[in-house]
């Protein structure tokens, strides 16, 4: 059988001119996912007066920070936010990976109800369920509180994150888990003792997924939230007031909101790649 080659990019240039056109696009990306973290960084370094006149010269201050950082309620904002991400995915994972098992090893009833049901909500927009929510954390006596905005978050991360674990599970061999049960383990232990620890990849990379989605959103903290328990989303986008937008202590904030993200994805990143390759 004849061996069928793939048809070379541009054709007809030479080898040195596509590479170079290959490294060309390459930078032009990384230029323009860059650039907006580069200007924010920039902007957070200048004083008020340089983030709109540049001519004034390159004076670079860290005045900024420490104005921001005076605030009590953006230092108080980043605890909120810090807590809430983590008891977020604490609660999330712990149904999570229960019900990702359960989708996978059980094709009972129960399990198909349990899919149906995550199936429909998360083929629902959550943003759709932002005015219902308000109603109910009202009612309920629970708005602006951490219980308030946890519910929310935990119930968009085991609609669309049970899906995920099951996918996990799927790929692992079930027979060390039959041979568990075999030598006398029950099926509540061999998922303890065989399972998790099989996808630990896999809950690791949830676990960085769901920080982040909840450290970086805005709607729920913006609807369920007023001034008892503020988070820095929502407080950054107080920077902006009837006198003006004060560019450069929002850009601060934003850089010190940025600043764990980034480690938690830099660190996270080989849990992530390693859990999403199972």
């Amino acid at each position: 059988m004849p061996m069928v080659t793939r048809p070379a990019f541009l054709p007809g240039l030479p080898n040195w001119s596509r590479k170079t056109f290959f490294a060309l696009a390459l930078a032009a990306i990384c230029f323009a996912f860059a650039f907006p973290v580069l200007w924010l960084i920039l902007t957070s370094l200048r004083p008020e007066s340089g983030v709109y006149y540049v001519h004034r010269g390159t004076e670079f201050t860290l005045g900024n920070f420490k104005e921001v950082l005076g605030q009590e309620r953006i230092v108080e904002a980043f605890i909120n936010s810090a807590v809430i991400s983590t008891l977020a995915t604490v609660f999330s994972l712990l149904v999570t990976v229960s019900s990702g098992y359960m989708l996978s090893r059980f094709t009972g009833p129960a399990a198909r109800m349990w899919f149906g049901t995550i199936y429909v909500f998360r083929c629902v927009p959550y943003i759709s369920w932002v005015l219902p929510l308000y109603f109910v954390v009202q009612s309920w006596g629970i708005y602006d509180t951490y219980v308030g905005l946890l519910l929310p978050h935990i119930a968009v991360h085991i609609c669309f994150f049970s899906w995920l674990m099951k996918g996990f599970f799927d790929g692992i061999d079930p027979s060390m888990e039959y041979a568990a049960m075999i030598d006398g383990c029950s099926r509540w232990g061999a998922f303890i003792r065989v399972a998790i620890p099989s996808a630990l990849p896999a809950i690791s990379a949830l676990a960085v997924l769901c920080w982040l989605f909840t450290w970086n959103e805005f709607l729920f903290a913006l609807i369920l939230t007023g001034n008892r328990v503020p988070v820095i989303t929502v407080v950054m986008a107080q920077f902006v007031t009837e006198m003006g937008l004060h560019w450069n202590l929002m850009a601060a904030t934003a850089v010190m909101a940025l600043l764990p993200a980034f480690l938690i994805a830099l660190f996270g990143q080989k849990y992530v790649i390693r859990g999403l390759r199972i």
